[in-house]
């Protein structure tokens, strides 16, 4: 099974929407024989792969896959159905599949056709390496992180809006690692005009370890996530570096505004909440794209709301060893509390030193349901 969560963790950067998933097939005599992983969506699934290297050999053998195999028709035909016609006689599954199309159906499938089924091994690392399909698939909103470069007296920008830069290049590379992994990256629209970021996933800046473990640089593109700019009011300029490279931009406005940026441009219209683009509804749509992890790399004023709102589940910290003073933007626009007892209360995932900058993850910052 250990060998299976490898495998799927190749897949890690094209799977999406897709979860990530790895098999390796055991002969009868309990010699490994055949092994795969999903590699993109739309394409054959892990367990297709590891019985084409198997053959004959998997008949009478043992498959051990790290998510359940699925039951139904998708764009590729079930898996399930797949072991079953290889005469596999026995199945260990590390986690049940959260997606309502699948849902112990898979696995009720294999019993039923007189397969041993066991269910559980490794189950917490299977769910650790698809947190957001997971999330997406119990909550009905995608898994949102909020990441901010700060400095040490928990500033983000200048008062005038500088920003570049408060971390080092290890810790900015280690960015690149964080958007490769989300389906989309969101932010405002004062961000992109004060920065005109291109928010895209910079192969070149990844991690040098990025790729241990996973499939090599060069043998598939790594998916693009889609942009997401919070601009009710249409302020962001067409000439934006986001519209420059053709993958898709989404808009998010209250009412439709019309204005023309391209065919891979697209408004995204959500209600009105107090004057501001109403978020749950904004992920309620995402999630409706089949986006199920969501990168936000914003200013105070949108992080902020997701973090008050409960939206947020993950706060990522970069911190670099700077002192921006009295004025500079603060981290959170966040209500003021009158009590103690009511401010929110993070989890400390992971603490880690990248460089001359300290990475912090908090998590449990609030599970909201559609």
């Amino acid at each position: 099974m250990q060998h299976a969560l490898d495998l799927a963790r190749r897949g890690r950067f094209t799977t999406h929407p897709n979860p990530n998933v790895g098999c390796v097939i055991l002969n009868a005599a309990g010699d490994m024989v055949g092994e795969g992983w999903h590699e993109c969506a739309g394409e054959a699934h892990a367990e297709v792969h590891a019985l084409r290297a198997a053959g004959d050999q998997a008949r009478g053998g043992t498959a051990y896959v790290t998510l359940e195999p699925c039951s139904h028709h998708g764009r590729t035909p079930p898996c399930a159905g797949a072991l079953i016609d290889a005469g596999i006689k026995r199945v260990v599954v590390a986690m049940e599949d959260p997606f309502s199309a699948v849902s112990g159906r898979g696995i009720q499938t294999l019993r039923d056709a007189g397969i041993e089924v066991f269910v559980g091994l490794e189950a917490g690392a299977a769910a650790k390496l698809n947190k957001g399909f997971i999330h997406l698939c119990k909550t009905g909103l995608p898994l949102v992180q909020v990441k901010l470069a700060v400095s040490i007296d928990g500033r983000t920008a200048l008062s005038n809006g500088e920003s570049k830069w408060i971390t080092g290049p290890q810790a900015r590379a280690d960015v690149q690692l964080g958007r490769a992994l989300a389906g989309a990256i969101l932010t405002g629209a004062d961000t992109v005009i004060y920065d005109d970021p291109r928010l895209n996933v910079r192969l070149g800046e990844m991690p040098a370890d990025a790729f241990s473990n996973t499939v090599r640089k060069g043998d598939r593109k790594i998916n693009q996530p889609v942009r997401v700019v919070v601009d009710t009011l249409g302020r962001v300029p067409q000439n934006a570096c986001i519209f420059t490279d053709g993958v898709p931009v989404y808009l998010v406005r209250t009412r439709p505004l019309g204005l023309s940026y391209g065919d891979h441009v697209h408004e995204l219209i959500v209600p009105d909440h107090h004057g501001k683009a109403d978020l749950k509804a904004l992920l309620m749509e995402l999630a409706k794209l089949n986006i199920h992890t969501v990168w936000c790399e914003a200013g105070h004023q949108l992080a902020g709301a997701l973090v008050a709102q409960q939206l947020a589940e993950e706060l990522w910290l970069y911190i670099g060893p700077k002192l921006m003073g009295q004025g500079a933007q603060p981290m959170l626009a966040l209500p003021q509390y009158d009590s103690m007892s009511k401010i929110p209360e993070l989890h400390l995932h992971d603490v880690q030193p990248i460089g001359h900058d300290v990475k912090i993850i908090y998590t449990n910052l609030g599970v909201t349901r559609a």
